[in-house]
């Protein structure tokens, strides 16, 4: 481009206007590359050692930074163009983050960095004059990228209604390129081009006739309170390298609200001792259930493979927390439904998401081996029947939280479980616990996945609903 042009360009540029086309061009120019610009000619050298800088591109940051005043001065300049055909285009992501930035007030500045010290780093965010600047720490960090802008969705809605429209607004068309994207042909070609009568989707949704439920196959439900639920709630670690866990008092709270509308007898315990977890889950397991339906035990801490951890880090694994409550250790519980829910990690790996591919109709279940678990029970309880553990994620990986809204898993799960809860369909705890493993599967945290687990020996259905 003509050297003149861009130089009266500069020229009508301020300061806070070079920072803001700094940031916009991260995803154009590395990050080492755009540290030290303080004036626009500066920056346009940068763009063309990248053969990037041209007519378009130049007119869109322009726009976006509301300087469309400028625009006349590079219609002055009529010399042809040598550039390639592949334009580069600001990214969506990119102009999202300026948008919130250029609607933000100081005060809702102050509340995001106040929100952020916890994660970004009080001193790194004494640093920061404008919501770009927290921006670019939050990338610095990996809080934030072009395909992760989970923490500002939780983050926005506590600060302004509008700002959090612009976020959601995103995230919604993010996942709608992302499950284009991720989609083959064939796959794309089935569900929106080829409505085929032989298709099982196209049965799936046929009305299918009302029948009555044979209440043989459910846990009974009679009681008034219904059983009891206890979470162990551990979010200060002493004597340990274990981080406290903010935010886990959100689930807490949730789960209390939600089992208590279930009809439970909600007890809470904060921050015990591994020694003193198992204390008390000795202590429950000598209660008499006569007069229970069912039994919930809801674990929120720190964990790895087969166990979780007390606040004083040691372990308790997960067979000691469900061993007290088998048939012949608590025989007032046979025959009725244990449910354990457990937040924590259990191990330190991230999971990947891959493109899915098409399996023959019972090849995975195949694999799993439940063929053993679907016979028909034998007269006496097995001592390990009527169990479900909820597991936040499959082994060897970690599970996610965030420190103002709680855990992704127990969040979801009091989602589903309310929305069942005030359904008028008779959705079983499995079909509630599947949309869960769905729903949580769908995000992205930190780059990475996260995928719930439910392992179960129930012999029953369980439906969950309201007591009125």
């Amino acid at each position: 481009m003509d050297r003149l042009t861009l130089s009266r360009i500069d020229e009508d540029l301020d300061s806070s206007e070079v920072a803001e086309l700094c940031f916009l061009c991260r995803d154009v120019v590395p990050r080492k590359r755009l540290e030290g610009i303080k004036d626009a000619r500066e920056l346009f050298l940068r763009l063309e050692e990248k053969g990037v800088l041209n007519d378009l591109f130049l007119k869109e940051l322009l726009n976006t930074i509301h300087r469309a005043d400028l625009l006349r001065v590079l219609e002055t300049d009529s010399r042809p163009s040598n550039e390639t055909v592949v334009t580069p285009v600001l990214s969506d992501y990119r102009k999202v983050l300026y948008r919130i930035y250029d609607d933000m007030t100081e005060e809702n500045l102050g509340k995001l960095k106040f929100m952020l010290t916890d994660k970004v780093g009080k001193r790194q965010l004494e640093t920061c004059q404008t919501a770009l600047d927290v921006f670019a720490e939050m990338e610095k960090s990996d809080f934030i990228s072009d395909t992760n802008v989970n923490l500002l969705h939780q983050i926005l809605p506590e600060l302004d209604h509008e700002l959090a429209n612009i976020i959601q607004r995103y995230t919604q068309g993010m996942r709608s390129t992302s499950l284009c994207k991720h989609m083959t042909p064939e796959q794309l070609s089935i569900t929106e081009t080829q409505p085929n009568v032989n298709r099982s989707i196209h049965t799936d949704a046929e009305p299918q006739p009302p029948s009555r439920p044979d209440q043989s196959e459910y846990y009974p439900l009679t009681h008034n309170p219904r059983g009891l639920c206890v979470v162990f709630n551990n979010e200060i670690f002493t004597g340990s390298e274990l981080k406290d866990r903010g935010g886990t008092q959100k689930d807490a709270d949730a789960l209390d609200t939600l089992f208590t509308r279930l009809g439970f007898e909600v007890v809470i315990h904060n921050n015990l001792t591994a020694a003193a977890m198992l204390d008390e889950i000795r202590s429950i397991s000598t209660r008499n259930f006569q007069n229970d339906d069912a039994l919930v035990v809801c674990v929120l801490s720190h964990g790895e493979r087969g166990c979780v951890f007390g606040t004083d880090g040691n372990k308790v694994h997960l067979e000691d927390l469900t061993f007290p409550f088998t048939s012949g250790r608590a025989p007032t519980l046979a025959g009725k439904p244990k449910l354990f829910f457990i937040q924590a990690c259990q191990g330190d790996q991230y999971q990947k998401g891959f493109v899915p591919c098409t399996l023959r109709p019972g090849e995975e279940e195949n694999e799993r081996g439940l063929e053993t678990d679907a016979g028909p029970p034998p007269e006496a309880v097995p001592s390990q029947a009527d169990f479900l553990i909820g597991m936040a994620t499959v082994e060897e990986y970690k599970s996610f939280r965030n420190t103002v809204t709680g855990s992704i898993y127990i969040q979801e799960l009091c989602r589903q479980l309310m929305s069942s809860a005030e359904s008028r369909e008779m959705d079983d705890i499995l079909a509630v616990l599947t949309r869960v493993n769905r729903e949580v599967s769908k995000g992205d945290y930190l780059h990475s996945k996260q995928m719930p687990q439910p392992k179960y020996t129930l012999t029953k259905k369980l439906v969950l609903k309201y007591v009125t």
